[in-house]
């Protein structure tokens, strides 16, 4: 497949890139993507919910009142769960959500969403570029300039860019990352994925078998 290169200001350069067909053009397989996904979200989870069970309550040891004639049922403590302020029965303890996924899986989960993208025509390559300073105006610019101003987008660049991520960071709908740090689900996340012409031969050293 064949893309054209549009510059920083949205013009044709007349330059086009030719997408490998091992990466962006394979039979994408919705499993794996489900799986590296499901993985992502549950590395985010903290894990660190917790709740106190009866051992871990400080009150009072002392028997409530005495063992028989009293036409209650029998108690020793205040910490007991039927009592308001008691411990709780079998509650949270902190845990680690995450579970393990294989690179090869990982891999072609990437390349399976990449494919995706790449049949709907929802994947455009832009030169590289970059900014002298950070400025959020100027990345605003930049996506006007190529008409995706609004849409959700994910900007791949070749390395990581400070002055073009600071750019992009308080714009809703945006986000950027470097192509050696693309995820399953931040390519599913996007409406539109802008990638840089270095990108393109980063993610597909990256990702060729």
């Amino acid at each position: 497949m064949e893309l054209i290169v549009i510059g920083k200001d949205g013009k044709d350069t007349g330059r086009k890139v030719t997408l490998s067909d091992e990466v962006f053009g394979i039979e994408p397989n919705q499993h794996v993507v489900w799986l590296d996904v499901k993985q992502y979200l549950a590395n985010q989870r903290q894990g660190t919910h917790k709740s106190k069970e009866r051992a871990e309550i400080n009150r009072t040891g002392k028997k409530l009142y005495r063992q028989k004639g009293t036409g209650s049922a029998r108690h020793g403590s205040r910490r007991a769960p039927i009592f308001v302020g008691g411990g709780r029965v079998f509650g949270p303890r902190p845990k680690d959500h995450g579970f393990k996924v294989n690179k090869k899986v990982k891999s072609l989960a990437k390349r399976s969403v990449l494919s995706s993208r790449a049949q709907e025509n929802k994947i455009a390559i832009v030169e590289n570029f970059t900014f002298d300073v950070p400025r959020t105006k100027d990345y605003l610019t930049f996506l006007n300039s190529i008409e995706l101003n609004g849409q959700k987008t994910l900007l791949i660049t070749p390395a990581v860019d400070q002055n073009v991520y600071l750019s992009s960071r308080n714009l809703p709908k945006t986000s950027v990352t470097a192509a050696a740090q693309i995820n399953t689900y931040d390519l599913m996340n996007a409406d539109m994925l802008i990638m840089c012409e270095g990108a393109v031969e980063v993610i597909e050293s990256m990702l060729k078998k």
